[in-house]
């Protein structure tokens, strides 16, 4: 974010104590009017040497110096009074996501090389290497059926090792896979403090195929909306994709439409990949938005030293006017 817009995402907890600085127009008017006297004052004098061995010339550079840091202070601490806040991404440490990877048997399509499961799984645990360590990271493994391979955990290094685990097998529930993710969310650790307090949590769903076996998706996505957990969906793979079964080849093309009402539904985000490369972007941008959340922090105390710091340096303009140096 630049200066830009965090300034105008900038806002005021007592946005009325703002009205304070209606006064600093006032006191630069009045400054200026001072200064104009003064020098018309002083002009009345034709002989000034013997007036300058009485009072000792000032610098009028350090004198408007001092003003402006007077100023500047004046205006941040009124900022500071007024309660700025802004939003500011900071990590959901408490977040829970699950890792939902279709291990069905179109996943050994070499249109991704090696293959779609190789590079899933490759690009499955840089994903978790790239989360927070007080992430939790379920891992649920799906084909004709869906099971949790791994609770939600702190323990990265388990996550990635369950999902060099997974092995293949027939037929794709997607269905299931959400369910069974929903379930996985569920054992995440509670807050001591707040027991009752669901932690955030998001559902990652890799998929390459058609639900073939299960409950149905929709329904599956309904309940995950409903619980308010955003369902990010992947669909990898070429159109071109194919599986020799028992000596017959088998196309494996992408179901996309499934996959984009799934995160419409739950609210979460559709994304496409179908090549390696793309698959780990694509995970870049999911670790983004489920990585870290908008928290609204109050900037009272930093305008504060802000206004403190303009303070300081006024006071020792000042000094430095009235100050003999050697």
């Amino acid at each position: 974010m630049n200066f830009i817009e965090w300034l105008r995402d900038l806002t005021f907890i007592s946005p009325d104590r703002l009205f304070v600085l209606l006064v600093i127009p006032l006191l630069i008017a009045g400054y200026i009017f001072a200064m104009m006297r003064k020098n018309r004052r002083g002009m009345r004098f034709t002989n000034t040497s013997m007036l300058e061995a009485v009072i000792p010339k000032q610098s009028q550079w350090r004198r408007h110096l001092a003003v402006a840091l007077s100023i500047l202070s004046l205006v941040t601490l009124t900022v500071a009074w007024a309660r700025p806040s802004n939003k500011v991404p900071v990590p959901r440490e408490r977040a829970t996501v699950v890792i939902a990877l279709d291990s069905s048997l179109s996943m050994q399509a070499i249109d991704v090389e090696p293959t779609r499961l190789d590079a899933a799984k490759k690009a499955a645990n840089e994903f978790v290497e790239q989360l927070p360590d007080k992430y939790n990271v379920s891992i649920v493994a799906f084909a004709g059926s869906a099971s949790i391979l791994v609770p939600p955990t702190l323990d990265h290094n388990t996550v990635e090792n369950a999902i060099n685990g997974i092995q293949l097998a027939e037929s794709t529930a997607i269905g299931e896979a959400i369910a069974t993710s929903m379930r996985a969310l569920r054992q995440a650790p509670k807050d001591p403090d707040n027991p009752d307090n669901v932690a955030p949590g998001a559902i990652v769903l890799l998929s390459d195929g058609t639900n073939t076996a299960g409950r149905a998706p929709k329904q599956a996505a309904a309940a995950a909306a409903e619980a308010e957990v955003p369902v990010y969906t992947i669909a990898y793979g070429t159109e071109n994709g194919y599986v020799d079964l028992d000596g017959k080849r088998e196309p494996v093309p992408v179901d996309h439409a499934l996959m984009q009402e799934i995160a419409q539904d739950t609210r979460g985000e559709y994304f496409k990949a179908a090549s390696a490369d793309q698959l780990r972007q694509v995970y870049e941008n999911i670790g983004s938005e489920v990585g870290y959340q908008d928290s609204t922090v109050e900037l009272t105390s930093r305008f504060a030293g802000y206004g403190l710091l303009f303070a300081v340096l006024a006071a020792l303009g000042a000094i430095s006017l009235g100050a003999k140096w050697p």
